[in-house]
């Protein structure tokens, strides 16, 4: 029996060292490492024939440029207008609306560059790890951000499913009308030489999972698009019982840190060899639906 008992302590003392996962330290995280994006920041992109694809805006990063998204929102103008670029490993981009409603008067035609942001009260939480691109990257205030110490300043990086604003040549910074989403290796090079406003939280799919445009940089044959767009609001802008809440993980908890730790020495029954390091477009601010409250807990 003594035996018995030392294997059921012996198996009992394994199991709880077995480091979680970084997917079991999302599902375990508290109420309190998450936080609620603002309706304001949210925007519904539904499409013609169905589906839903929606963004995340980061007016700290770059506030002219969001504020002319959430004008051009509110206008309708992109009611009608299409996605008309699918290039491969690289990205989806939409807003040609040939016809439609004017710019409102609200959006400011020539934004400044807005592709990086004083360092000063981000206090980002370092990755720990080199980066390739910058001197210093990590996550600040929910998002994935990179930094020069020398010059105090911070940009958002082209990760995976970020959402930047289509421009021309220089001096040219786009005012907000066409925007796109990487869907594929982060090219990072394209830091800090445009404006990075959002990301997408979910619908993705919608984006990614499209026929690539076979012409020059992935755009469509004259003539042909990739999908229409019905619509694009504001969260804030429809009624309150159809609104989507999400919440991002706050990137200063005690929680995110064990999940990047997590995401750069990977030990499971599927990982033989941890990694020791991790990419900072490879540990994702995790994102959720807000949890509906039950009826015991309101």
């Amino acid at each position: 029996m003594s035996i018995l008992l030392a294997l059921a302590a012996a198996q009992a003392a394994a199991a709880a060292a077995k480091p979680l996962t970084p997917s079991e330290i999302v599902a375990k995280a508290p109420a309190a490492a998450w936080r609620e994006v603002a309706p304001d920041d949210l925007m519904v992109i539904d499409y013609q024939g169905g589906g839903r694809t929606i963004v995340e805006l980061a007016p700290a990063f770059a506030p002219v440029h969001v504020a002319n998204i959430r004008a051009l929102a509110g206008s309708g103008y992109w009611n009608g207008a299409s996605i008309y670029r699918v290039q491969d490993n690289y990205v989806t981009q939409w807003g040609v609306n040939e016809g439609g409603p004017p710019v409102p008067a609200a959006v400011v035609k020539k934004p400044p560059a807005e592709y990086d942001r004083p360092l000063k009260g981000l206090a980002p939480r370092p990755l720990g790890y080199p980066d390739a691109y910058a001197r210093g990257v990590g996550h600040a205030m929910g998002w994935p951000v990179a930094w020069n110490p020398a010059t105090s300043r911070a940009n958002l990086t082209h990760c995976y499913g970020m959402v930047g604003v289509g421009r021309d040549m220089a001096p040219d910074t786009g005012m907000g009308g066409e925007l796109y989403t990487v869907i594929g290796h982060a090219p990072r090079h394209l830091d800090r030489n445009i404006a990075l406003v959002g990301r997408v939280v979910e619908g993705m799919e919608q984006m990614s999972a499209l026929p690539r445009g076979t012409e020059a940089l992935g755009i469509y044959k004259t003539g042909t698009v990739a999908r229409m767009i019905a619509s694009v609001r504001l969260a804030s802008a429809m009624p309150a019982a159809e609104r989507p809440r999400f919440q991002v993980m706050e990137t200063g908890s005690a929680t995110f840190a064990a999940y990047v730790k997590a995401r750069a020495n990977r030990r499971d029954a599927f990982f033989n060899v941890p990694s020791g390091g991790v990419d900072l477009c490879n540990a994702p601010v995790p994102v959720r639906r807000t949890p509906a409250l039950s009826s015991s807990s309101r």
